[in-house]
């Protein structure tokens, strides 16, 4: 599987080496292992795997410079995309945010194995925005799959530092979470950079990166709860 991941990631215009293929196989069997006593993913078979997340995860080199930058993870899962993204590019100071413990747990467990540093952060989005320890103290933050796109903004941008960036790593049918997130997101100090649509190799699958750029800081009143959030979207 070490060569079919590097000939893969080739076509991605990402270059990785065997250590850094060895680690992929080993997250995916661990990500195997550890779904089959709790919830990690619907995806195990080893190409999807390769595809539908670690390479989906790492496009995001493609678009923006990530070397030697602090990357949050909001709502990280099963890590993706950060851990993808580490593995790919190890100059990045990574944290994994994430709400539950277990899942924490297995990324804990990941990293361990495949000798990877990361900051493992248990909490939610919403109330560790506010914190001073995290809030608008990263180079970039990145989400996939979290949530609708103006609902998603108050999560990651309290995050970004400004001059920093958001990416949002979503499906072909990001267009309409694009326009109907652009209020909330100048109200968060951000301005929508660029949005590129993504091939993957050998697929017919496609997916929307959306890049933020942090052009002020966030007012202090974001984030706010999660059930304003939800109740009443920007």
């Amino acid at each position: 599987m070490e060569n079919c991941i590097i000939n893969y990631f080739k076509k991605l215009n990402t270059e990785i080496d065997n250590r850094q293929a060895k680690a992929f196989v080993t997250y995916k069997n661990l990500l195997v292992q550890y779904n089959k006593v709790m919830n990690l993913t619907g995806i195990t078979g080893d190409k999807e795997v390769m595809i539908k997340h670690f390479a989906d995860s790492v496009t995001a080199l493609n678009i923006a410079d990530f070397k030697n930058k602090s990357v949050i993870d909001v709502g990280t899962g099963a890590g993706f995309p950060g851990l993808p993204l580490k593995i790919a590019e190890p100059s990045i100071k990574l944290t994994l945010l994430d709400s539950l413990t277990k899942r924490l747990n297995f990324l804990e467990d990941v990293c361990r194995s495949i000798g990877v540093d990361a900051e493992f952060v248990h909490g939610r989005a919403e109330d560790l925005g506010k914190d001073e320890y995290f809030r608008e103290k990263f180079d970039i933050a990145v989400s996939r799959a979290v949530a609708p796109l103006n609902v998603l903004a108050e999560f990651d941008l309290p995050y970004v530092k400004a001059g920093g960036l958001m990416i949002a790593l979503k499906g072909p049918a990001a267009y309409d979470e694009i326009k109907g997130a652009e209020n909330a997101v100048t109200e968060l100090g951000g301005e929508i950079m660029k949005v590129e649509e993504v091939a993957l190799p050998e697929t017919d699958l496609k997916h929307t990166l959306v890049v933020i750029k942090k052009i002020k800081n966030t007012p202090e009143k974001y984030p706010r709860r999660a059930k304003k959030i939800e109740r009443n979207p920007l």
